[in-house]
């Protein structure tokens, strides 16, 4: 491999994860995690979690294994992150210029009314993160043992592939709708938008020239149509404040 395939792979493992540190450095700036929706954690989490074992039956890139299990690492920090800094649903309406409010104390760190969701098990709609990280082992062991069955077969490792980057190809969707339903893009961070748009087209550029399997490639594409619809967002509601800011995260 030469120098530009070596630090082509390197940036393969170690970009995605960096684009959310502007998220993450964002949040704790304001203390407010209202406007990114917690929901992209898990689609990541989960994709990733299940690309990891899709690797054991099919040895694609060590670059891209590294790159789910950093993925896994750094959204289980920005989720604690977006769980400390969640709003409470008590604290009302905000001042006229439609700015969050500063309410550090009402994270995890502190008291917060329950809000009942509507989603089955109030999935991941969780107040802490305990909750989020039982899931977790919960997925992976039923992986593992799924993994000592059907592992040896070709068409499960086919379809785990599949599903691995189906749910990936996902990723904007949960931020497309939140910002639909708030009418607004604030608190999403625009660099965030650009790490999107510029990741996934490097990615799938990526996937094309190093013959990754073409999950990857079905992927890639559909996760660029997505990010097109966030930018779409963007320029059309901008980052001005929603008129009535929800406090309360958005449910399914």
């Amino acid at each position: 491999m030469g120098v530009i395939g070596t630090l082509a792979s390197i940036g393969m493992a170690v970009g995605p994860p960096l684009v959310y540190v502007d998220q993450a450095v964002s949040i704790v700036r304001k203390r407010d995690s209202s406007g990114f929706s917690k929901d992209v954690c898990g689609v990541v989490i989960i994709a990733n979690t299940v690309r990891v074992f899709f690797w054991l039956g099919e040895r694609f890139e060590i670059a891209l294994l590294v790159q789910s299990l950093l993925l896994v690492v750094s959204q289980l920090v920005l989720l604690w992150i977006c769980l400390y800094y969640t709003p409470s649903p008590s604290t009302g309406s905000q001042e006229d210029d439609g700015l969050l409010a500063q309410h550090g104390e009402n994270g995890e760190h502190g008291e917060r009314d329950e809000v009942p969701s509507r989603r089955p098990f109030s999935f991941w709609q969780w107040p802490t993160l305990g909750s989020y990280l039982e899931f977790l082992a919960g997925l992976i062991v039923f992986l593992v043992v799924l993994q000592l069955i059907l592992g040896r077969f070709a068409w499960y490792i086919s379809a785990l592939g599949f599903i691995a980057l189906s749910i990936e190809s996902t990723l904007p969707i949960p931020q497309f709708l939140s910002n639909y339903r708030r009418k607004s893009c604030y608190g999403f961070r625009s660099s965030t938008l650009a790490g999107w748009l510029f990741g996934d087209t490097f990615k799938t550029g990526y996937y094309f020239v190093n013959g990754s399997p073409l999950q990857f490639k079905v992927a890639g594409i559909m996760t660029l149509c997505w990010d097109l619809a966030v930018l779409a967002q963007r320029i059309y509601y901008r980052a001005e404040p929603p008129h009535k800011v929800i406090l309360q995260e958005e449910q399914a």
